[in-house]
């Protein structure tokens, strides 16, 4: 017998019927006999035939009851079945299609009818079956090229970072670590996966206009004059500039941009204000001074998380926003972050050396917040 032909359940308690579709199919197909409605159910259940014809008019359980279970099967509701019947009213026929059937035929039935509805639906039940293989290797490849682009993109995005921290090796890990709290803070604050991860991206690039700004700059262990300042105050527009032409699906070019603006408008570079900060900036700036405060950085010595979240309780609904500290001094209390700064190395050259005070105050005294990371 040739096991690769299509499997046909009859389903019919008429003798004379399943003998004239017996002898109407069996050249061609693998057939199947079920006699009751609970044994074609068991039948198909067991052997997943390819096709099922089933008579309506039977003894116990009636055809529309048997398609009905059928179909509320997860293991045999794909499988197509076409009713054989001798009503021929159209509400019949309806109800039918309504249960999920794919066809009728009426008795008395014709075997050439009989041979093409049969070919037809397996045909199409083909069809349908290696359309679902082509739609799982298409989501296969898609989900492939999908992460090779991520992984890409997390390269690029990585080496961005790079490039800031081998001019700035005082800040070797900040753009990381800013990136993981503020990741935390939005994920407590209940965002989406999505806007997560474009926090993440905006985090981890948030300082890459600094690239712009002399290294003698960023290395000073003094009082930066004023001019030097307004230097180090263009690299959000610079990251923007930088960021700006890439196509991401987060305005991650607007984040980085208003990451040092505050909430009573005295940040900048625009010296905007409340709402008109995005979201993901707002939870960017609490970040960022969490980490910058606590860390290391040429100026002066690292003043700890504590130091960090009093500035934080301070400028509260001044400058930074209310939810995101909140939040970001949750988290704190609570154990569910810490920062891991086993990665920032001091320069050797500065290693037990002094370290300089760019000002004598541990917390910001102007109207504006310490600029320099």
């Amino acid at each position: 017998m040739n096991e690769t032909r299509s499997l046909v359940l009859i389903v019919d308690d008429n003798a004379t019927n399943i003998d004239l579709l017996v002898n109407t199919l069996k050249e061609e197909y693998r057939l199947g006999i079920s006699k009751k409605g609970s044994m074609a159910l068991e039948y198909a259940e067991k052997y997943h035939p390819d096709l099922i014809l089933l008579d309506i008019m039977m003894p116990e359980m009636d055809g529309y009851e048997v398609c009905s279970r059928l179909k509320n099967n997860p293991a045999t509701r794909s499988i197509p079945v076409i009713f054989i019947t001798a009503m021929s009213e159209t509400v019949n026929k309806t109800k039918g299609f309504t249960l999920g059937a794919v066809d009728y035929i009426t008795k008395p039935f014709h075997a050439a009818e009989v041979k093409a509805r049969v070919q037809t639906h397996l045909a199409l039940a083909t069809m349908k079956s290696q359309l679902r293989s082509q739609n799982v290797l298409l989501e296969q490849m898609v989900a492939k090229k999908t992460l090779q682009i991520q992984e890409m993109l997390d390269g690029i995005i990585s080496s961005m970072a790079l490039m800031v921290e081998i001019r700035d090796p005082y800040t070797a890990g900040h753009q990381q670590r800013v990136a993981q709290l503020a990741c935390a803070i939005a994920s407590r604050m209940g965002l989406s996966q999505k806007i997560i991860e474009g926090i993440r991206i905006a985090g981890i690039l948030h300082d890459v206009g600094k690239i712009r700004v002399p290294v003698s700059i960023l290395n000073r262990t003094g009082q930066l004059l004023d001019a030097e300042m307004d230097v180090i105050k263009i690299h959000p527009q610079i990251s923007y500039e930088i960021l700006k032409g890439i196509p991401f699906p987060w305005p991650c070019a607007r984040m980085v941009l208003q990451h040092h603006e505050r909430l009573d408008g005295s940040g900048y570079p625009f010296g905007i204000r409340g709402d008109e900060i995005l979201l993901e900036s707002r939870i960017l700036a609490v970040a960022d001074v969490t980490e910058a405060k606590s860390s290391f950085r040429p100026y002066r010595p690292a003043l700890g998380v504590e130091a960090a979240l009093a500035e934080l309780r301070e400028y509260r609904g001044v400058w930074y926003d209310i939810d995101a500290v909140d939040t970001c001094l949750a988290i704190f209390a609570e154990g569910e972050f810490q920062f891991d700064h086993c990665e920032q190395q001091l320069p050797h050259h500065l290693l037990g050396n002094p370290v300089i005070p760019r000002t004598g105050n541990t917390l910001p005294a102007p109207p504006l917040p310490v600029a320099h990371k």
